[in-house]
């Protein structure tokens, strides 16, 4: 066998908890293990990471990972964590989420290798969709009691919730059940003997090595990590525009770059060891250097170069960089027509613009026109000038003063002008 997997989550900081006997059990053998990953949309997100890097590390170790889609699940709703129900999906845009994430999950695990261990994606639908009610609750309701369905704390935080008024439906409330049969079916047809999941799953994977023990008569284990929380306190994975996502679609590479760029130090000690396969070593080695020279931000560029290479490409990590660093470059205006629209828009967003239609544009804008008449950015023509007269304005962050006039040269993308008063305010002209 190769590296000792829970010791490996051990100095990751990887560990919530585990059965007992769970180590001598994967030292013995290549074991198979499987997360599960809600397939209600066509992307994970970065809160999906974690789980992902267990089943990554799993397979480093020498053990086979299984990657279970919950399509039937997914049409039921998990109340772990969760103050409501989900919206429920049909089978075809399941199907088609299913496609997307195994995409996502090949980033990290390898499906395609010869070896014994080669990664596989299961979906809970293939099996669960041919399973009668009255075949459920014969062959597997009969054997957990309500009362210990009612310990779990995903039930008791749902049921005594002051904010939910409706309470819980009998559909959710049977989730755990669904999940745990899961884990007995995985077990009995893929040797499945190890659930891993984030420590909120632990009353459903418990089910689940419930049902093997009475129903299997065998032995599961359970394994689980515990949810990534930020030190301001505010939610790993969520930024302003809500989730950040893997699909370069929905999140930008130069995005997705800024978030892990923009860790705090605290953070970024934790993040490196849990979203990277960097060395024990190499990651005290590069903590050492950046606590000598905090404000160079090593950790922080570290981290984020490493995942956005994995979860994007070489190529994509370089442009996000590129652009990260583009508004302190001293050829700035040669560098900012290298970035594609998107780009440019996501370094830009957020900064005021005003449109001017290409015939007003002409034969070009002088810049009392360019900073109030035409664009409104300042209040009156008299602080454009006072502006200009304080040598304040700059055009692609190049100074001009009053008699300058904006011609296409100052265009970028065919489309933009960048104007800067001061050090601090920007705006943009968009020609339409």
């Amino acid at each position: 066998m190769g590296k000792n997997f829970v010791e490996e989550l051990r100095w990751r900081g990887m560990l919530h908890d585990s059965m007992p006997g769970v180590e001598d059990h994967l030292s013995e053998a290549m074991r198979t293990a499987y997360v599960g990953f809600d397939p209600t949309a066509d992307s994970l997100h970065i809160g999906n990471l974690v789980p992902i890097m267990l089943l990554a590390h799993y397979q480093r170790c020498g053990h086979k990972p299984l990657a279970l889609v919950g399509g039937a699940t997914g049409m039921i709703g998990d109340p772990s964590g969760k103050s409501s129900e989900r919206n429920l999906l049909d089978e075809k845009t399941l199907r088609r989420n299913q496609e997307a994430i195994k995409k996502q999950l090949a980033h990290f695990l390898d499906f395609e290798s010869d070896s014994n261990n080669a990664a596989v994606l299961v979906n809970n639908y293939d099996w669960m969709k041919d399973f009668t009610f009255l075949d459920f609750i014969r062959d597997v309701g009969k054997h957990i009691t309500v009362n210990y369905m009612m310990a779990k704390d995903s039930v008791k935080n749902r049921i005594s919730g002051e904010s939910n008024d409706d309470g819980m439906s009998f559909t959710e409330f049977t989730y755990q059940l669904v999940q745990g049969y899961d884990f007995l079916h995985l077990y009995k047809e893929n040797h499945c003997t190890i659930q891993m999941g984030g420590s909120d799953q632990w009353g459903n994977i418990t089910t689940g090595t419930e049902l093997i023990r009475r129903i299997g008569q065998g032995k599961g284990y359970a394994i689980t990590c515990p949810l990534i929380t930020k030190s301001d306190g505010s939610k790993f994975g969520k930024s302003e525009g809500g989730n950040v996502w893997l699909d370069s679609k929905r999140t930008s590479p130069y995005k997705f770059y800024q978030y892990w760029l923009n860790s705090s130090d605290e953070d970024a000690e934790k993040y490196i060891k849990i979203f990277t396969f960097l060395t024990q070593q190499d990651i005290e080695d590069l903590i050492s250097e950046h606590q000598k020279a905090p404000h160079l931000r090593l950790l922080q560029k570290r981290l984020a170069e490493e995942i956005t290479i994995m979860v994007h490409s070489q190529e994509d990590f370089e442009n996000a960089e590129k652009a990260s660093q583009i508004l302190f470059s001293k050829s700035f205006k040669e560098d900012i027509k290298t970035l594609d629209e998107e780009t440019f828009l996501d370094v830009f967003e957020g900064v005021p613009q005003a449109e001017i239609s290409h015939e007003d544009f002409g034969q070009g804008l002088d810049m009392i026109g360019a900073l109030a008449a035409k664009t409104n950015f300042l209040k009156s023509n008299g602080e454009a000038r006072r502006a200009l007269k304080e040598n304040a304005v700059a055009v692609n962050k190049e100074k001009v003063t009053e008699d300058y006039v904006l011609s296409s040269s100052d265009v970028i993308n065919n489309r933009y002008i960048i104007l800067n008063k001061g050090k601090k305010t920007t705006y943009i002209i968009k020609l339409i």
